[in-house]
């Protein structure tokens, strides 16, 4: 009898996931999650790389998947541990055939598969697919990734004429009662990790839950039900409140929704409610998601240098003062004070926010970009590798901005927060 193991990683979900679906065709199929240690540990620029607004998100998603595997007699076991240390003890544990994984190519990830593969026995297979994009790498209208435009306009428009976005790939069928493992595992708290345990801050514009069912939710509130998604772009700029964006960001970033999900709901809005410029937005958003992990599988570490995949160099500074003064929201600049006090008391911050504070870093205090990029990296509950790196690299003029713009914050401020509401909200002291 095969038995399979769906080693889950930035793919949380049972709909739409071609690993859980493939893993599946074996008569037993058992789960695990891992909350790597490494993941809360500091980092080169002395930030653990998962604060606890991430974190938090993160477990909420794991006990989701937990009971949606369950309802599927799947058992995920989850360990705070190493992959590495464990799945070469699971394969022999339970005579395990092959490990099914989604595939990853950024170095850390990457170090950690290969030490995995390195460890396990020579008779498990290891099979993996890429199951992030929107546009499969399969599908893109180029032969190589060392092909891909350094502009985004243009890999936009040949993909859109080109490529056919696949289909939802259903929820396997269950399994038999039997496949169900004796599981002693359980998910960590935040104190297990190293976190401070809080409660979410009333002010914050993502008030929101982990997983997959909390995303299905909100795009049952947000194009359904309010029918937001018609005025998409027109308020996507917005600072306050929680319906000025979608925010699927965070789900999309731990895989609890893939992006074909969301494309395929914005199609079925538009045949049955409106299509518009808004709605087309909100998939040229997902487009640009799409592009920065093809950036990084061009580029590959060149992401996380200083010259960025330009290698432009610029006299960058590193002030430990400034740095501080950045993070805690004591700039001179009220609106990058804002939007860094609403990061650091929530782990979110808008779209608008986060390229007016990271052009402030790089180009007005010349900071070293990577720092902003660590911090974000730290603290954002949506932070993704591809995007955050590669949108720090295009704000900072070492990536793909081809004008290579500079923000004027007092500009930015009067256009989007001309009564200072956004402003008051996080600048005025509290009662408490």
């Amino acid at each position: 009898m095969a038995t399979h193991l769906v080693w889950f990683g930035n793919n949380l979900r049972v709909k739409d996931n071609q690993i859980l679906r493939e893993a599946c065709k074996a008569e037993r199929v058992i789960a695990v999650y891992f909350f790597d240690p490494r993941h809360f540990e500091k980092n080169d620029f002395g930030f653990k790389k998962t604060e606890r607004f991430r974190a938090k998100f993160l477990i909420e998603s794991v006990l989701a998947l937990k009971e949606n595997l369950a309802n599927l007699n799947i058992s995920l076991l989850t360990f705070t541990a190493k992959p590495e240390d464990k799945i070469p003890e699971l394969i022999e544990t339970f005579h395990i055939d092959g490990v099914f994984y989604q595939e990853e190519w950024t170095s850390e990830e990457m170090t950690v598969i290969n030490e995995v593969k390195a460890r396990a026995p020579k008779a498990c297979s290891f099979v993996s697919f890429f199951d992030q994009f929107l546009f499969h790498p399969e599908d893109i209208p180029y032969t190589s990734f060392t092909d891909i435009p350094n502009v985004f306009t243009t890999f936009r428009k040949k993909c859109e004429a080109k490529v056919q976005v696949r289909p939802i790939i259903s929820i396997p069928a269950p399994k038999a009662k039997q496949n169900l493992v004796d599981d002693p595992t359980s998910l960590p708290s935040l104190k297990d990790l190293g976190l401070k345990e809080f409660s979410p801050d009333y002010r914050s514009a993502f008030p929101f839950h982990g997983g997959e069912s909390a995303a299905e939710k909100r795009i049952q509130e947000y194009f359904w039900e309010t029918e937001q998604l018609v005025f998409y772009k027109r308020t996507r700029n917005g600072l306050v409140g929680k319906d000025y964006s979608s925010k699927l960001s965070a789900w999309l970033a731990n895989g609890s929704i893939s992006a074909r999900t969301i494309y395929w709901e914005v199609k079925q809005f538009e045949k049955e409610v409106t299509k518009n410029q808004d709605t087309y937005w909100l998939i040229f958003e997902l487009i640009w998601r799409d592009y920065f992990k093809y950036v990084s599988l061009k580029f590959g570490n060149q992401i996380f240098q200083l010259g960025g995949i330009l290698n432009r160099e610029y006299k960058w500074k590193t002030d430990n003062a400034k740095t501080l003064e950045w993070i805690h929201g004591n700039t001179p600049d009220d609106f990058v004070n804002a939007n860094m006090l609403e990061l650091k008391h929530t782990g979110w911050m808008s779209n608008r926010g986060r390229q007016n504070v990271a052009s402030y870093w790089s180009k007005y205090l010349q900071q070293d970009w990577r720092i902003g990029a660590s911090y974000f990296e730290s603290m954002l509950m949506d932070y993704d590798v591809h995007s955050n790196w590669g949108n720090w690299m295009y704000n900072s003029g070492v990536g793909n901005d081809p004008r290579n713009r500079t923000f004027n914050t007092q500009r930015q401020a009067n256009m989007y927060d001309p009564n200072k509401r956004f402003q008051k909200i996080w600048l005025q002291p509290t009662l408490f």
